[in-house]
């Protein structure tokens, strides 16, 4: 089975790809978010050409070959686009087999613990704690995340003396019945880092994500063997070798690597393997509810060493108003702060028509 033609549908913020085969079979996967109109460019220009003709089941054997033939653009921006691929060959792969990717990868339909993850700075600590209570109180989360510090932050503070006013604000509104994480977002100094961290230790709080510059893997794992709580990371690599870095020297206490930014599922695999050979947890990065998500619970229902629970945004319309109307239905319902992976064959949820005809459309196929 050859794969004949790959379309993609795009906006600023979201690419889908369609993958058609010689059969007429089809599947349907993601680019990465942000900046996706340019990634379907690089998916037309240097995935697309290596895929039109192959293999149309060789997941892995394809993603490697395209790599290799192109070797001379490694980097973040080539693995985005390759995730458009690989996430639309899985897809198809449990279509053509009847099952969820769930079930290919030796795992079963379940519902899976989610974490309400706010991605917010520019809002005042007793406003975060008022929207998160009300989260727990009405969807039935039992695990939050929220924001300290700034983004890239050199040490300065969303706003002066924030992060110690949120801490405590939130961690005792929320009570000690919840799981309480919080993500710098490379936001602090080795010595600050630690200096917040024991604050979170404190306050119960058990995850720290991305204390200090993420492409500085010494000065995390000062901060992780200094500290009792777990401090996690590797969102935005890409990079095997990096991984492969990281787990060794235990720079982080759990790992956390995004489907789209890796290049797609299978790519994501290896990291977790590398992490389960290492006795680490893997809790991905899913920040947005596009198809990461969904990906994302697929895998945490098969790997041996899921986290504890699925990053899931809360951010609505306000926040992410491209998220609206991506998929039919509600692929993303919660029930007692849980989500469940979806049965139907392939990913299991199916993209918006309407949506699709407002994108911006490309195509490469087999002449």
């Amino acid at each position: 089975m050859k794969i004949t033609k790959l379309e993609t549908f795009a906006n600023e913020f979201v690419c889908f790809v369609r993958l058609t085969t010689d059969s007429g079979a089809i599947g349907w996967g993601q680019t990465s978010t942000y900046n996706a109109d340019i990634t379907a460019t690089i998916f037309h220009r240097q995935v697309a050409p290596w895929a039109l003709g192959a293999d149309a089941l060789a997941i892995d054997q394809l993603v490697d070959r395209i790599e290799e033939r192109e070797h001379k653009y490694p980097g973040s921006y080539r693995c985005r686009a390759l995730a458009g691929l690989d996430t639309a060959m899985w897809d198809l792969r449990g279509k053509l087999s009847g099952k969820p990717v769930v079930e290919l990868l030796g795992g079963k339909p379940k519902k899976l613990r989610a974490y309400a993850s706010s991605m917010k700075r520019d809002i005042s600590p007793q406003a975060e704690a008022d929207r998160l209570v009300r989260l727990r109180d009405t969807q039935g989360f039992d695990a939050f995340k929220w924001r300290v510090g700034a983004e890239c932050g050199r040490d300065v503070d969303e706003w002066p003396g924030r992060t110690e006013e949120i801490v405590p604000c939130v961690s005792r509104a929320l009570g000690d019945r919840v799981a309480k994480l919080v993500d710098a977002n490379s936001g602090f100094s080795v010595t600050r880092a630690i200096e917040v961290g024991r604050l979170l230790e404190q306050h119960g709080i058990g995850h720290f994500e991305e204390p200090c510059p993420y492409w500085i893997l010494e000065d995390t794992k000062q901060v992780t063997e200094a500290l009792q709580l777990d401090v996690t990371g590797g969102e935005q690599d890409w990079d095997l070798a990096t991984w492969r870095r990281m787990i060794e020297m235990r720079a982080v206490d759990i790992v956390q690597p995004d489907v789209m930014y890796m290049g797609g599922l299978g790519r994501t695999l290896k990291v977790a393997k590398m992490a389960a050979d290492a006795g680490l947890p893997c809790t991905p990065h899913s920040a947005n509810l596009s198809l990461v998500t969904i990906c994302t619970m697929h895998l945490l229902g098969a790997i041996p060493n899921a986290g504890k629970y699925l990053e899931f945004s809360i951010e609505g319309p306000d926040y992410y108003p491209w998220q609206e109307g991506l998929f039919l239905g509600d692929p993303y319902a919660i029930h007692d702060g849980c989500v469940m992976i979806p049965e139907a064959p392939g990913w299991g949820v199916e993209i918006n028509p309407t949506w699709l005809q407002s994108a911006a459309y490309q195509v490469s196929a087999l002449q």
